[in-house]
């Protein structure tokens, strides 16, 4: 039976940048062996799973290797189909069941989704022994989120200018190392996302690290809101609003593909 599937890119509203993800639409409940062959025959960073369950959607999101617990951009790029669809109206708020618990996304007036998700913000620990020459600089703070290392740079231009080995970065041992640093003009804060370890040498944008970007740099910087830069070679936009426990990340979506799945 086909299956639509679609290619999103995420936290942009330009295509061809961002973070691209694949989504998959689906009657039902569908095999795990299954859905990680096509996680990994579309190779991207995730590829995102849904199928309606009553009022609700139930998402699951594959790397081209594991199921993880949380992905932001494939849960925007999600909500962004289903709104496009019609499959919601445009004033409904998309509730997902996942391993993370419900997470609500709602489209704006002006077309960005707002994405309610928990908060990790990073706790001070020692990062593992190495890190400083796998990375090339000595961080200013280091801690873990409640995923991932989480360690912040002496300035922008560290941050921009990493090109670690990713043998070395998975050897770490952790899903993936967020690296940020307060950044200049109009952006709070910039970072990069290694994640080899769970098959993601470097994601383009990362919605989930941002729910300890953003709690972190608004702790620093005694804000609620922090405009965040993630400077991949894609790069992408996000806005985070730290609400307490929670965290509403802002972003737009573009549709580059729509298809089906045969197999």
């Amino acid at each position: 039976m086909p299956r639509p599937i679609y290619v999103v890119d995420a936290f942009t509203s330009t295509a061809f940048a961002g973070n691209p993800a694949g989504v998959c639409l689906l009657s039902g409940p569908a095999d795990e062996q299954w859905m990680q062959q096509v996680a990994a025959e579309m190779r991207h960073a995730e590829t995102a799973f849904i199928y309606k369950e009553n009022s609700a959607w139930n998402l699951r999101w594959f790397t081209p290797t594991v199921e993880i617990d949380l992905c932001g951009h494939a849960t925007l790029a999600s909500a962004h189909v289903l709104f496009e669809t019609n499959a919601l109206a445009p004033e409904a708020t998309a509730t997902f069941h996942t391993r993370s618990g419900p997470l609500h996304v709602s489209r704006r007036p002006d077309g960005q989704l707002a994405m309610d998700f928990p908060a990790t913000p990073p706790e001070a620990s020692p990062l593992p022994a190495g890190f400083a020459d796998v990375f090339g600089f000595d961080p200013v703070w280091e801690g873990r989120s409640r995923f991932d290392l989480f360690a912040v740079a002496p300035d922008e231009a560290t941050v921009r200018g990493l090109d670690p080995n990713h043998d070395a970065v998975a050897a770490l041992g952790a899903r993936g190392v967020i690296v940020t640093a307060q950044a200049s003009g109009e952006t709070d804060a910039v970072s990069r996302f290694f994640a080899p370890g769970s098959g993601v040498p470097e994601d383009p944008v990362t919605g989930s690290a941002h729910c300890a970007i953003g709690p972190y740099w608004a702790d620093q910087l005694g804000t609620q809101t922090v405009r965040c830069y993630q400077a991949s070679a894609r790069g992408g936009n996000v806005t985070v609003d730290v609400r307490g426990d929670r965290v509403l990340l802002v972003g737009s979506a573009v549709t580059i593909l729509k298809g089906e799945l045969v197999a």
